[in-house]
């Protein structure tokens, strides 16, 4: 019939077309300009086609659809740009509405078109892609554990603005609806059915013709709100049960956004708006808070750092060309601890086979009992069956003898990070590991080029950093020694991604690149608390800033005697000069006179309870040498100190070479340690700033709390001559 280039189209002796969307070029579907172009022919053939009865939308692969290309949203902004400067903003800003709306306007022509059309969603189907199904008067989910919808944009800096937040504020009571456009989760079929998203779950093999069944049956082509007597799921706006929602709906959005994500308030605005209004209306309203949006500097720094660099560092950015991909099928984890043992959980359920070694077998067996806790809570949640686990463990095997790592392609060691210690394990492990064997160290603080000192062969010897809990955090650090080669580095990348982790890459310096940010905001909370600061202002003020929890809160979970025990170790090697009095008078009254270690031994900033919530410890206020009125303190301040303290440290280990490349400090920060998200990353929270104006605040902050906040050169440099951390390295790579 009508060819395609990114559709098969074809209709059946019953007069029911099947659309089924297949790029080529892709190995998912993705919304673009000619997608849109063809799926508009395909409504148009539908609607005016007499013997058509309805249509079928599926995918012929093994995902529906991603949603929407947002490099083709970037190239939206970029002529925004020009038709503003060209043509004056007003003329930019309705240019950006239009187009920003198109594919609003095309779901609602098939909504409306008069003839039925179901969606029948294998594997993941999400964002533009999800809005288009919701546009669809039916939508079937294959009942396979890959299949997933969901509505992510809010991850990205964006929302829903192809008629999202009108359709789900329609299906689903207000409050659910908010719930689920404010975290962008991605939802399993059944789910889905129960939340009311879609109609039918059926086998894979069955939902084209579930949805074909559904159409012959004489299924409405009309959706639900534009039926006549249509009543909306939570009533209307202004009713008494819409008061029940609206004024606590506001509260939650400031409690868990803290008014830093524009895409969330737009969100609240646009069903808030839209559900006082008819279909038409209320899409109109979305598109115009979507193409406010699309120009906002935090859509922009999400897109940048958590799509795009994100998807270029899984994809291999930093991997050495000239090294063939490696064959890794067994990875050797010595330490069975809570570290090791969670390292072997991941590595194990990626499909490698482990060896996990500890001092003695029961001490091994302890670790791998750490994964059999972890796929069992997998299991309990419907995440995961039975013979996963019995698979999971049966890869793992736990022992005490090194000579068992004779047929691993990589060993990580994950002991006590004691340099003694470390290369005690270094010598067994090396006396027992083939000469290809990449051996890396899991150290988050010790110099890989020291370590590897101990090594046979250097340049096989590597960092491997995780993050805890390493089941959560996306983020692993690849630290690079001084003699660390090509072929140890491509090993180590190959394995991040076989665990389906994000990697960065950097070179060797003390703390590496997270731990030296981390250690900054967590020093000046403490800075701030000897200045006599109300601790819980302080942690409100990192809350604030945006980060995930407060510096004291983070000092806990670290364990502040370990905080204690890398300031002690920093003054050994480096002198009094290379550590803050204050903080070392804090830290040693907390561990050594009364025992506070932090969340280990429940006690330490906070007390943590057996049963309730954790509470800021009362005796806190001994331990300051005065204290300032609450009144009298200034937030603002308080946040912009937290935040461009961490972000001074990641400007100086970019020029020291720590790390080379912007992208990887952004999404390092934001995945590592959850730098403010909303700024894009540490650097990108300058970049987008400006340098000037950066090096300005620093200067002020300076002036009033110390040099700790005098702006390094590489920022002066930038400040005079305009440029950014991104220009720099674009210009760098078209040298």
């Amino acid at each position: 019939m009508t060819n395609f280039t990114n559709f098969r189209f074809e209709v059946d002796a019953d007069g029911l077309a099947l659309a089924t969307w297949d790029m080529k070029d892709r190995s998912m579907n993705v919304i673009t300009t000619q997608v849109i172009d063809e799926l508009s022919r395909i409504i148009e053939t539908v609607a005016s086609d007499e013997t058509i009865k309805g249509c079928v939308i599926t995918s012929g692969k093994e995902a529906f659809s991603g949603g929407a290309d947002l490099n083709r949203l970037q190239a939206s902004n970029a002529e925004y740009m020009r038709v503003a400067k060209e043509e004056g903003e007003e003329a930019a800003n309705s240019f950006l509405f239009e187009e920003s709306r198109k594919l609003s306007l095309l779901y609602r022509r098939l909504e409306t078109c008069g003839k039925p059309f179901a969606a029948a969603i294998h594997g993941v189907c999400l964002g533009g892609a999800f809005e288009l199904a919701l546009a669809c008067h039916f939508r079937v989910l294959s009942d396979a554990d890959a299949t997933r919808v969901g509505l992510p944009e809010v991850k990205v800096g964006l929302f829903p603005g192809a008629g999202g937040t009108q359709r789900v504020a329609r299906l689903m009571q207000t409050g659910d609806a908010l719930q689920m456009l404010f975290k962008g989760e991605q939802i399993r079929p059944l789910m889905a059915r129960n939340m009311g998203l879609v109609h039918a779950v059926a086998p894979r093999d069955q939902i084209v013709q579930a949805a074909k069944d559904w159409i012959r049956n004489g299924g409405s082509a009309v959706a639900p709100w534009d039926q006549k007597g249509y009543k909306l799921p939570s009533n209307k706006v202004y009713s008494a049960a819409g008061m029940q929602i609206w004024p606590p709906a506001n509260a939650i959005y400031r409690r868990e956004t803290q008014d830093n994500y524009p895409a969330i308030r737009a969100i609240l605005e646009a069903v808030y708006q839209g559900l006082q209004l008819p279909m038409d209306l209320a899409l109109k309203v979305e598109s115009r808070w979507f193409a406010k949006i699309l120009r906002s500097k935090e859509a922009a720094a999400m897109i940048r750092t958590l799509f795009i660099s994100m998807q270029d560092l899984n994809k291999g950015a930093r991997r050495p060309k000239d090294v063939p991909p490696s064959s890794i099928r067994k990875v050797g984890v010595v330490g069975a601890g809570f570290m090791g043992g969670s390292v072997a959980y991941v590595t194990a359920n990626a499909g490698l086979e482990v060896v996990l070694i500890d001092r003695d077998v029961e001490a091994a067996e302890k670790g791998k009992a750490h994964s059999h806790k972890l796929i069992s809570d997998q299991v309990m949640k419907g995440r995961a069956k039975t013979a996963d686990r019995d698979a999971l463990l049966a890869r793992i095997k736990a022992t005490a003898d090194y000579n068992d790592l004779s047929e691993c392609d990589l060993v990580i060691e994950a002991v006590f990070e004691d340099p003694t210690v470390k290369a005690e394990v270094i010598r067994k492990v090396e006396a027992a590991i083939r000469p290809d064997c990449i051996f890396a160290s899991n150290t988050s603080t010790l110099p890989i080029t020291d370590l590897a000192k101990t090594s046979k062969n250097a340049a096989q010897f590597i960092g491997i950093h995780f993050f805890s809990p390493v089941e959560k955090m996306m983020l692993v650090e690849i630290i690079r020694g001084k003699e660390t080669g090509d072929k140890a580095l491509a090993v180590a990348l190959d394995y991040v991604r076989l665990i389906r982790k994000t990697p960065i890459v950097v070179n060797d310096s003390r703390g590496f690149f997270a731990n030296r940010c981390v250690l900054a905001y967590i020093l000046e909370g403490h800075l701030m608390f000897m200045e006599g600061l109300p601790a819980s202002m302080i942690e409100q003020a990192g809350k604030q800033a945006g980060m995930p929890v407060g510096p004291l809160s983070l000092n806990d979970e670290v364990g502040v005697d370990l905080g204690l025990k890398i300031l002690k170790a920093t003054k050994a090697q480096l002198g009094d000069a290379a550590i803050i009095p204050q903080q070392e008078e804090l830290l040693s009254r907390l561990v050594e006179k009364e025992g506070r270690l932090g969340r280990k031994n429940r006690k330490g900033f906070y007390d943590y309870p057996e049963a309730g919530q954790k509470r800021l410890w009362p005796g806190l206020k001994d331990l300051q040498p005065k204290q300032v009125e609450p009144e009298l303190v200034d937030m603002q301040e308080l946040k912009q100190r937290l935040l461009v303290t961490q972000a001074l440290e990641a400007a100086r280990t970019f020029e020291e070479g720590v790390i080379t490349d912007p992208r990887e400090a952004d999404v390092g920060s934001v995945l590592g340690f959850g730098f403010a998200p909303y700024t894009g990353g540490a650097l990108s929270y300058i970049d987008f700033m400006g340098a000037k104006a950066f090096v300005e605040l620093c200067r002020t902050l300076e002036a009033k709390h110390g040099d700790r906040f005098a702006p390094p050169r590489i920022l002066l440099d930038m400040a005079g001559s305009g440029d950014t951390f991104y220009g720099r390295a674009a210009a760098r790579k078209a040298a």
